[in-house]
C-alpha cells in the first residue's frame, strides 16, 4: 500500500479483495494535455465572442492559437512515443 497513491486502507483492501492486484498508471502527460486543451478552448471562446459582437480579430490571437495547437501536437507525440 505504501507504493500506491491511495491513503485509504479500506479502498486498498476492497481493490485487492476483488481483483487481487492494482495497476498504477502514470497519467501526468494526459493531464498536461487536458490542461492545454482547456486553455485553448477558453482562448477560442473569447475570440469568438469578440468576433460575434462585431469586434476586430487580431493576428496575435490567431498566432497564439496556432502556438498552443503546436504544443498539443508535441504533447500527443510525446505520449504516443512513451507508449511504445
Amino acid at each position: 500500500m505504501a507504493q500506491l497513491p491511495t491513503k485509504r486502507y479500506g479502498a486498498y483492501l476492497r481493490k485487492m479483495a476483488i481483483d487481487g492486484y492494482i495497476i498504477q498508471v502514470d497519467t501526468t502527460d494526459i493531464k498536461e494535455m487536458t490542461k492545454a486543451l482547456g486553455s485553448i478552448g477558453r482562448n477560442i471562446n473569447q475570440i469568438a465572442k469578440r468576433v460575434n459582437a462585431g469586434g476586430p480579430t487580431y493576428q496575435a490571437d490567431m498566432e497564439e492559437i496556432l502556438e498552443r495547437l503546436e504544443q498539443i501536437w508535441q504533447l500527443q507525440r510525446r505520449i504516443l512515443l512513451s507508449q511504445r
